[in-house]
């Protein structure tokens, strides 16, 4: 089953839209560390000027985003990777954010 072809797998409206579209924006956020961490840095010390003192920052986090959710293979390879999870789900019933999670050694 892990050979399964992508386009053979139908995805939801939510899917597609919603929960997809989410993971390329966590995806894109590690990829573009650099810059969310010099962001949040400049507005931690601009305070309330944050606005006027922070627009290169923002401006290079935003590029640096815009340019991950408009890449169709940025696309597929989130679609891959939510298909993988929701394959897993389906044959262990349980969360991806609860498979990460260790199990108590003693009783």
């Amino acid at each position: 089953m892990e050979a399964t072809n992508t386009e053979e797998i139908p995805l939801r409206h939510v899917e597609k839209d919603v929960l997809i579209p989410k993971m390329m924006r966590e995806e894109a956020k590690e990829r573009c560390a650099e810059r969310v961490e010099a962001f949040n840095s400049c507005c931690k010390e601009a305070g309330f000027f944050m606005v006027f003192k922070c627009r290169e920052e923002n401006s290079a986090l935003k590029e640096c985003l815009t340019q991950h959710y408009q890449d169709p293979a940025f696309f597929e390879e989130c679609k891959r990777l939510y298909i993988q999870e929701k394959l897993e789900f389906e044959r262990t019933g349980i969360p991806a954010k609860n498979r990460t999670q260790k199990l108590p050694t003693s009783m």
